[in-house]
């Protein structure tokens, strides 16, 4: 999963809000054509907050059926371990090849706890195991230690950017043990991640402009840090401004990026909002910026 971007598809709903199965096959299909280093389906960008069972089942069906065994398929999960447990069946039976378990619902928790919602799922499932640490979910070095002990528990997602503290889990770590930057707009903290030991990262701009995701993932691994500075500068820092304004922009910037390229991907559903006319219009020049950057157009 390191060889490539790792792709976090949207989940296509028509403008009623309802799903949209054949605009979620198209979006796949246009994001495995890039070749991503894996595909992540109904996660955080493909909000899977707000899928029913019956859903779910469809996107992540239409992931590994897209994928074809080219890359791995790797299915979010969340919520207790009793529902994560439901949805990792679905999952299972659907094709999937691991799960990321998302931040569990709503309670701080202790390191014990913590450690047991992993445990818990891992008894039931047979497919391996990335924890997401982000929002209430933060392990300790010791933490770390005992789930990388737990069968099916193959890594760890960072979403705190505490750079100290993630140089500490994965010294703490076994061999072999993956860790992935999964900060918001990872490419802001790549190159810092990776000094960390912490190459792979998720791209929620790969979304919608692969081009750009793309460029900036072979500019790092090629070693060109001005290219990379210069996409930074005029693109990547704009957007995160950008995002910043309105909760939930993170994803409903990204879908709304999608449509400006006439991707299939149909509105966010509440509690998300789509993006204003003025910012949806200043979405739109940094796109145009961005993709004259590495010689695309929109």
């Amino acid at each position: 999963m390191a060889r490539g971007v790792l792709s976090f598809p949207l989940t296509s709903f028509h403008d009623d809000g309802s799903l949209d199965p054949d605009g979620c096959r198209a979006h796949l299909a246009a994001q495995l054509a890039t070749e991503p280093g894996a595909v992540f389906p109904a996660c955080g960008t493909g909000e899977f907050f707000s899928l029913d069972e019956d859903e779910y089942r469809v996107v992540v069906t239409a992931a590994v059926e897209e994928a074809g065994g080219r890359v791995p398929v790797v299915a979010g999960v969340g919520y207790g371990w009793a529902q994560a447990a439901r949805f990792a069946r679905i999952a299972e039976e659907a094709g999937a090849d691991a799960l990321l378990v998302l931040p569990h619902y709503l309670v701080a928790a202790p390191q014990d706890g913590l450690v047991a919602q992993l445990e818990q799922l891992a008894a039931r499932t047979r497919l391996p195991l990335i924890a997401y640490q982000r929002g209430q979910v933060t392990f300790t070095a010791d933490s770390l230690r005992r789930i990388a002990r737990i069968p099916g528990v193959i890594g760890l997602k960072d979403g705190h950017s505490d750079l100290d503290r993630l140089q500490r889990l994965t010294l703490a770590a076994p061999e072999g043990f993956l860790f992935f930057n999964g900060a918001a707009t990872a490419e802001i903290q790549a190159r810092a991640y990776a000094t960390v030991g912490v190459p792979a990262y998720s791209s929620a701009v790969h979304a919608f402009a692969p081009e750009i995701a793309n460029a900036f993932f072979a500019a790092l691994r090629d070693g060109d840090h001005g290219f990379a500075g210069k996409l930074l500068r005029d693109f990547y820092v704009p957007l995160v401004e950008l995002r910043d304004r309105v909760p939930g922009y993170a994803v409903s910037l990204v879908k709304a990026a999608a449509r400006l390229r006439g991707r299939p991907v149909g509105p966010v559903r509440a509690p998300l909002t789509d993006p204003s006319p003025g910012d949806l219009a200043e979405l739109r020049a940094l796109l145009v910026t961005g993709l004259d950057l590495v010689g695309a157009a929109l």
